[in-house]
């Protein structure tokens, strides 16, 4: 049997490093990580205590080519404070946004790609 502490990171691929750092520094207000001097370019940043890795790679077969959103599109969830905080913040910096009108997950949902299409869920309890 396996036995788990936690979720420790995510690991997203990206084609450019200073435009999909922008938006996870500037837009998602993420921290950044200082990262080991890999042999490849990428970012570290913290949430909590797990993190996200963006790692450049433009030939990566996870790119989605059509940028869509759709919530049934491979994604990870971050859970944030305040619901109408978040839009607000991602409508100031002209974010497309799916937003669910009713979840059957039970909590509020907003859905958002970085620059390349990774899908993030940004969540919160109602």
């Amino acid at each position: 049997m396996i036995q788990y502490h936690e979720l420790h990171h995510v690991s997203l691929t990206v084609t450019d490093l200073e435009r999909a750092k922008h938006f996870y520094s500037e837009i998602l207000c993420l921290k950044e990580l200082k990262r080991p001097a890999f042999d490849f370019p990428g970012a570290w940043y913290e949430i909590g205590n797990q993190q996200v890795h963006l790692i450049v790679l433009p030939t990566s077969q996870t790119i989605r080519q059509d940028k869509y959103l759709n919530s049934r599109e491979g994604h990870f969830a971050l859970r944030v404070k305040s619901y109408d905080e978040t839009l607000n913040w991602l409508k100031q910096h002209d974010v497309p946004m799916y937003q669910p009108q009713k979840s059957a997950s039970g909590f509020a949902q907003i859905f958002c790609a970085d620059p390349d299409g990774n899908l993030i869920e940004l969540n919160v309890d109602k």
